[in-house]
């Protein structure tokens, strides 16, 4: 076995010990106690945290966080996962304590000299562009692990109106447009209701297990209609460009030979506030005609604006 290949199996053994002798990796690879020292003393310059316990039971220990072997990328792998981080450069928490900057240095140093200067070149012109959010959403991490467990958490949440203390089973978490989102099981009503991550002010896990039918794939793909009504609404040609940004409606639109279009679909009564906010904003570059609720509550907001400037 060459050397670079008792090294890369080398960082996979202190790893998986965690801690451990230079006799132990002397039998472990067939090399003397001598040569077992010398190895570990180069993966410690390679930067693996490695420590020395002294003392008559001392050895070695590296620290909790798992330091990987070297993965060899092609040159297109490589620029995929290099401009892949600028999307999480546009959220403001991350589910696990990641340092992009650094991550981005140690494949960047990785990197061959005319990659290197490929990729300064691409980024000048190739750019992932988000506008981030400031909003900070610090319990992902928390949401993650309650979903994994299957256990309820009380949380602390900011509604339109009021602060109010829920009790919910998380199904996962989701990012879109800079916000992170969790469908979670309203213990109250007896549903998956949606809640945005930065509206919770305070999580605590009660470690009670509950069980819920679904997982979070399955639950975006298949998110149930219980109560539909018919959404039709009209849009001239920027109304369309507006909508094909959102996912839940670029499916549905249809462009029509005036380079106008419509939508036609199903929505349930429970998102009839947000729909009616969303198409509101884009005032008369879409144009509601069904349902009457939606109708209502766009001409209420319109009156509240016409009142606010009066």
């Amino acid at each position: 076995m060459s050397k670079a290949k008792k090294l890369f199996d080398l960082i996979m053994y202190v790893n998986t010990k965690r801690s451990f002798t230079a006799q132990d990796v002397a039998y472990e690879f067939n090399i003397s106690v001598r040569t077992a020292h010398r190895y570990l003393a180069e993966l410690s310059d390679m930067g693996i945290p490695i420590y020395t316990e002294h003392g008559r039971n001392g050895g070695y220990r590296t620290l909790t966080n798992r330091t990987l072997p070297p993965i060899i990328f092609e040159e297109n792998e490589a620029f995929a996962i290099f401009f892949a981080f600028q999307l999480l450069n546009y959220y403001e928490s991350l589910p696990f304590k990641i340092n992009i900057d650094s991550v981005s240095r140690k494949l960047y140093a990785s990197l061959p000299a005319d990659t290197k200067s490929k990729i300064d070149r691409l980024k000048s012109v190739l750019l992932f562009w988000n506008q981030k959010k400031s909003v900070p959403s610090p319990y992902l991490k928390e949401i993650i692990e309650a979903s994994i467990e299957n256990h309820i958490v009380l949380i602390e949440y900011r509604s339109k109106s009021e602060n109010k203390m829920k009790e919910v089973k998380p199904i996962g978490i989701y990012a879109t447009n800079g916000f992170w989102y969790m469908p979670a099981y309203d213990m109250e009503y007896k549903m998956i209701r949606l809640f945005r991550v930065d509206r919770i002010l305070s999580l605590e896990d009660t470690k009670r297990v509950f069980n819920v039918a679904t997982d979070l794939e399955n639950w975006l793909t298949n998110h149930a209609v219980k109560k539909p009504v018919r959404l039709y609404v009209k849009l001239t040609r920027e109304g369309i460009r507006q909508c094909r940004s959102e996912s839940w409606l670029e499916p549905e639109i249809v462009s029509t030979e005036d380079e106008n279009g419509y939508i036609d679909m199903d929505v349930d009564l429970s998102d009839i506030p947000f729909i009616s906010e969303y198409f509101f904003r884009l005032g008369t570059d879409a144009k509601v005609i069904e349902p009457n609720e939606v109708i209502d509550y766009i001409k209420q907001r319109a009156r509240k604006l016409i009142s606010h400037y009066q």
